[in-house]
């Protein structure tokens, strides 16, 4: 007769951390900083299409590393909620910390319940109307969650890259100081600049990069990118984003965008130059539409398409 196999739930719990944490390591660092004008997201990313952070509500960022489709599937997950949550209460009931609680809770029944856990880390962040009431979330694949004060470090090197900011960062900073703090650190551990070992430049180059903020000044939705010329000024390299041939398609979206361009994108510090064409409803500006607390988040469709998911290095791979 043979015997049925048996694991004490501490082992199981064991090796499901070891499992996911592996293939958290092998991903590229994402860094999150507060700064003197709301949240800035930095994250080590050579696709300009596969997003590692992203927009969940108007003011609410997301920021993640590990395997793409799951992380992808907390994304939208995330986006559903919160058009719902606005829409069947009100839009400033929309918090990071509800949908961090959520996204905890699912972590959590994931790793308990199913054999392979998720190999993601979560970041969830708020800006608010005051520098103090900025709020950064981390969630691991097991459901924890933190309440991190300044900054938030997620991926393989994780804290040699927490170590360098606890060095160099201060409360305060411009968003230029704090891009090039929070550059300074993700280069250092990069495998693909010299400080990282490799063979590379000394920090990494604006087309290694994905940016993003989360404006405290910006009217209504605060989540914008940061690409293009506007990246080039911030790092201050000297350079400017090529113009692309006609017919061709450029590696990133122009940062001062045209009409007709989806919003949030273009420099974060004009916040009325995003794309949309005059009273056509696109755009970051303020516009005429209902009330707040009024039928908002009912464009749960449009939102879902606007805000690019945060992706990763390749489908289904590890970034």
């Amino acid at each position: 007769m043979t015997m049925p196999y048996y694991a004490s739930p501490e082992q199981l719990m064991r090796d499901r951390s070891e499992y996911a944490r592996k293939g958290i390591s092998r991903g590229r660092s994402v860094a999150v900083l507060t700064y003197a004008d709301g949240v800035l997201f930095i994250a080590e990313n050579p696709s300009s299409t596969l997003h590692k952070v992203g927009e969940l509500y108007d003011r609410v960022g997301f920021a993640a590393v590990g395997r793409y489709s799951e992380f992808e599937s907390l994304r939208v997950a995330g986006v559903r909620l919160a058009d719902v949550r606005g829409y069947s209460y009100n839009r400033r009931d929309v918090t990071g910390r509800v949908i961090a609680n959520a996204y905890a809770q699912t972590l959590g029944e994931i790793f308990t319940q199913q054999t392979k856990p998720y190999e993601v880390e979560l970041c969830v962040a708020e800006v608010g109307d005051t520098p103090e009431a900025d709020q950064l979330f981390r969630l691991t694949f097991d459901g924890s969650i933190v309440d991190e004060p300044d900054f938030v470090v997620m991926g393989g090197q994780a804290d040699a890259v927490s170590g360098h900011l606890r060095e160099h960062f201060t409360r305060g900073m411009s968003l230029g100081e704090a891009l090039d703090v929070g550059v300074r650190a993700l280069s250092a551990v990069s495998p693909a600049t010299t400080n990282g070992n490799g063979s590379g430049p000394a920090l990494l180059s604006a087309e290694q990069l994905e940016v993003a903020v989360l404006e405290r000044g910006r009217p209504k939705r605060a989540f914008r990118r940061v690409v293009g010329a506007a990246l080039h000024r911030l790092l201050g390299d000297g350079t400017e984003a090529p113009e692309a041939p006609e017919g061709a398609t450029a590696a990133h979206t122009p940062s001062v965008s045209s009409p007709g361009t989806p919003a949030g994108l273009g420099d974060p510090a004009a916040p009325d130059t995003a794309g949309g064409a005059e009273g056509s409803g696109e755009g970051s500006g303020p516009q005429s539409g209902p009330a707040d607390g009024v039928g908002g988040g009912t464009d749960g469709t449009a939102r879902d398409g606007a805000r690019d998911g945060t992706d990763d290095d390749e489908l289904g791979g590890e970034g």
